[in-house]
């Protein structure tokens, strides 16, 4: 059984929809392989997929690579993914499973308090992020948990684009039908799938993110933050 790092956390016809699509994805990572999954859901709201087959070992590894893994135990030293539960002045709160605290000074993102550095990187919550794990906290001998480096040049990469908009609560269709309905099928590039319901619409040079912002906001009973560059 492999656990996804990312969360399942809507509720009622929407944790449905949103299971059905999850089924669909990993369908697409491992349906061309021998093997036969069934798909639960953590009463943490994190996902299991049960599987078996002659191609298991292959699937749950595609699986791990595709969407990271939560585990029972973490290692000192390791890079794991968890996903963006709750910030403070301090620094960030993942849930990997376990809470894990960023210190705001292990982010590495330029100046800026917590609160800051999610508005200017556009942090939904529940999306994920991969950091470094440092040691159980209150272990004197343990190093502070840290953004993963290659977490922290996405981020960057991010603030030089032309643009995002960060969506959380919504499937990666739900975006793109909002974004077709609203009449703005021309003002975005793509729409990456950043977790199962945690989604980046990529913008084109000419596209403002906070008036594609202002526009779809009514339609999507989410949390959305932009990038502006």
């Amino acid at each position: 059984m492999v656990v996804l790092a990312t969360k399942l956390y809507v509720s009622g016809d929407a944790r449905e929809r949103a299971t059905d699509s999850l089924r669909s994805l990993v369908n697409n990572e491992i349906g061309d392989l021998e093997v036969e999954f069934e798909v639960g859901v953590r009463h943490d709201d994190f996902p299991s997929v049960t599987i078996e087959g002659e191609d298991a070992v292959v699937a749950r590894n595609v699986l791990r690579e595709e969407f990271g893994e939560i585990v029972p135990d973490l290692e000192a030293g390791e890079t794991y993914v968890g996903t963006l539960d709750s910030w403070d002045e301090d620094g960030f709160i993942l849930d990997a499973g376990q809470a894990v605290r960023i210190p705001a000074e292990e982010f590495d993102l330029g100046p800026g308090s917590p609160t800051q550095i999610r508005e200017r990187y556009g942090l939904v919550q529940h999306m994920p992020l991969r950091f470094v794990y440092g040691g159980e906290f209150g272990d004197e001998d343990a190093e502070p948990s840290r953004l993963a480096e290659a977490e922290r040049d996405r981020l960057y990469e991010w603030s030089r684009g032309d643009g995002r908009l960060n969506v959380n609560s919504a499937t990666r269709a739900e975006v793109r039908a909002t974004l077709n309905r609203a009449g703005h099928a021309q003002d975005y590039i793509t729409v990456e799938r950043l977790g199962l319901l945690e989604q980046s619409v990529v913008c084109p040079e000419d596209t403002d993110p906070p008036g594609l912002l202002s526009s779809i906001g009514e339609y999507l009973p989410a949390e959305l933050r932009c990038v502006v560059p």
